[in-house]
């Protein structure tokens, strides 16, 4: 088996209710960070990781997802006219951060089945699994963090962030075992919003995946969750039955850009952490007070 992740399937097929109504017409993929498509940061994430080919998993209403990562002669021929050198620059590198596959989401709902869709395409790679809206800010990229992890031991990781009371009720919470090296963790067990009172750490599973080609069997034989959905946790803890998994704990700094107040954090960080914004954001969020 291929021990190098290359590829990264990002589903980005959902409807993006939370945003309504701008995402009547717009993907929340293609909301922005200021000037940025938060689809756009992710990408770039996994690019700086060392992923090469990105898989996104799209529906008939992303084609904008599709346009933004592709050529554009009439825009570039405009720039150059213009002499609008550096946007020039900025628009015709975005096609050229990956190779990029498109495919459309065709099944049930849940987290598992654009990866499942994708399985085609991923052969007996490891692979990674990046979210539309899961946005991180450290030094060294979230996805290279696990990657590290993987090729050290070679068996699945996901992404863990510390949360709140609060937090054990939206995400997926870690049972784990040893800590293995610092910030690393053996599971055993990863329990889906399970409240704080019966919740085993305060370790969430936010962030993504570093998987392995034996998931899609497990996949394959998923049923609905309680809330009616395909859950790719679900078919993590079936593998975790047969082979180790790890959980990285991501140093940075989160920004879930699926809620309107992390998207809204995102732009504010942004603009605070840019040069040419920085010292007039200052000053507005000051004027505010």
């Amino acid at each position: 088996m291929e021990t190098k992740v290359r590829k990264v399937i990002i589903p980005v097929a959902g409807y993006g209710t939370r945003f309504l109504p701008v995402t009547k017409a717009m993907p929340k993929e293609m909301l922005p960070i200021i000037d940025k498509p938060v689809i756009q940061y992710i990408v770039e994430e996994a690019v700086a990781s060392g992923i090469t080919d990105v898989i996104l998993v799209t529906s008939q209403t992303k084609r904008p997802v599709e346009d933004h990562f592709d050529d554009n002669p009439e825009l570039e021929s405009w720039l150059k006219k213009s002499g609008k050198k550096r946007a020039l620059e900025d628009i015709k590198s975005i096609s050229k951060l990956a190779n990029f596959i498109y495919i459309r989401q065709k099944g049930p709902y849940g987290n598992a089945i654009p990866v499942l869709n994708a399985a085609h395409l991923i052969g007996d790679e490891p692979f990674a699994v990046l979210f539309g809206d899961d946005v991180f800010s450290c030094k060294t990229p979230r996805l290279r963090q696990m990657l590290d992890v993987y090729e050290h031991y070679g068996d699945p990781v996901i992404a863990a962030l510390k949360t709140n009371a609060e937090g054990t009720k939206k995400y997926g919470i870690i049972d784990p075992g040893a800590r293995v090296q610092k910030g690393v963790y053996e599971v055993k067990n990863v329990i889906e919003k399970p409240g704080p009172k019966k919740a085993p750490s305060r370790l969430a599973a936010i962030g993504g995946y570093v998987l392995t080609p034996d998931i899609f069997p497990h996949m394959k034989k998923l049923k609905p969750g309680h809330s009616g959905e395909y859950v790719l946790l679900d078919a993590i803890s079936s593998l975790m039955k047969k082979r180790p998994l790890y959980a990285r704990e991501i140093d940075g700094k989160y920004f879930d850009t699926g809620s309107k107040l992390g998207w809204l954090e995102a732009n504010v960080a942004e603009a605070l952490w840019r040069e040419d914004l920085g010292k007039e954001a200052r000053a507005m969020l000051k004027s505010m007070r």
